[in-house]
């Protein structure tokens, strides 16, 4: 009604006003009517406009702060996505909001990796799904010239923070974890297992662009993993290596050599609005170029 009236009588802010306080005289025990939920109200009227939608489309599900969250999501094809997976995977409000802002949907499943020629089809699709590329580690706050264990102790000491950056269903096994083969000693920078798919997630981190030797580390640790701590029931381990930076044509040829399912994604330590507004390097090197001696 509020939209009908809106569209028909060209509704002012003022009037949406004056309606609130007239219904808060007339409801004094109803909660929700401020100007502003009004104002919310209208707008959840016009993003779903045939009531019939509501519950096979998931809206109905989510909670009055979770649509306010998707109201300003202007394309409706990415913010039906978003409805569906926070119903399907109960995200919580504060997490819809970190996906949204970091386009968690759109990174998801896009990581180079050599599933496809090493997995089962089944397992394959399932293991690109846990991938991101990149993944935004902005809530570190680490230097960006800090090392790979600076990193490390950053990702577990927010943990909470991390395990919402890599997906639903991570669960943290540890941090430098030993392994030990005929009794030499080797550690694996991050071990997760996801509750879900039911398998372990080897993570290393390197620093700089990618080179081709960092997959045999990882390689190496994957097949240890999946040698020693895996079980019956559980599905192949997986690796995923997470780079500054790395040309794709020289991931795709490494990963073509690799003997274990990796992956390889690149990290970013800013939000994505700040890298957007920073110079390119490109940039920089002209700016300097035209600067005098």
């Amino acid at each position: 009604m509020l939209l009908y009236r809106s569209e028909r009588s060209r509704w002012g802010s003022g009037v949406l006003t004056r309606l609130a306080d007239d219904l808060r005289r007339s409801f004094p025990e109803v909660k929700g009517f401020s100007a502003t939920n009004l104002k919310y109200m209208r707008q959840l009227a016009a993003a779903w406009p045939d009531e019939t939608s509501l519950g096979p489309r998931g809206v109905d599900q989510l909670p009055w702060g979770h649509l306010r969250t998707l109201l300003p999501v202007e394309d409706a094809t990415r913010r039906e996505r978003y409805i569906r997976a926070a119903v399907d995977h109960g995200w919580s409000r504060h997490v819809l909001v970190h996906n949204l802002r970091t386009n968690a949907l759109e990174r998801s499943g896009t990581q180079p990796t050599n599933f496809g020629r090493l997995l089962e089809p089944d397992s394959a699709a399932l293991a690109q799904e846990l991938t991101r590329d990149p993944y935004v580690l902005d809530f570190l706050a680490v230097d960006d010239d800090r090392g790979e264990r600076a990193l490390e102790r950053a990702m577990v000491d927010r943990i909470a923070d991390t395990l919402r950056e890599l997906g639903t269903g991570f669960a943290f096994v540890g941090r430098q974890v030993h392994l030990d083969v005929n009794g030499n000693d080797f550690f694996v920078d991050l071990l997760f297992f996801h509750v879900e798919q039911l398998r372990y997630v080897v993570v290393e981190l390197k620093r700089g662009e990618f080179r081709p030797e960092h997959l045999g580390q990882l390689s190496f640790s994957v097949a240890v993993v999946d040698d020693t701590m895996r079980l019956p029931v559980h599905a192949e381990t997986v690796g995923l290596l997470l780079v500054t930076g790395k040309d794709e044509a020289v991931v795709r040829y490494a990963l073509g050599t690799s003997s274990a399912p990796v992956g390889v994604a690149s990290y970013d330590l800013l939000p994505p609005e700040l890298q957007r507004a920073l110079p390119s390097e490109a940039d920089l090197r002209r700016a300097l170029e035209g600067a005098p001696g």
